[in-house]
């Protein structure tokens, strides 16, 4: 379940050079405070995938609902929430 919904926002996602062109910088529409930023387009991607991860298991562990991405969900198992309490 959560590999489809990383896949799902990672197609989402948007990059952009900063920095005179120096550094990629990515986001997705949609999940607040997810964006990450790397040398190369690849190294950006990496990253944002590791931090929408995060995002997704902050939101499960806080009991905050995780946004649908092209009808993709997060359905979190009690238990898991439970252990991450």
């Amino acid at each position: 379940m959560i590999v489809e919904y990383l896949e799902a926002a990672l197609r989402k996602a948007h990059y952009e050079f900063i920095q005179d062109g120096l550094v990629f910088f990515g986001s997705v529409p949609g999940l607040k405070g997810v964006w990450a930023e790397g040398k190369t387009l690849e190294e950006c991607r990496e990253t944002l995938a590791a931090v929408i991860e995060d995002w997704v298991w902050a939101h499960i562990r806080d009991g905050v609902p995780v946004p649908a991405i092209d009808g993709v969900t997060v359905a979190p198992n009690p238990k898991t929430v439970a252990e991450l309490a």
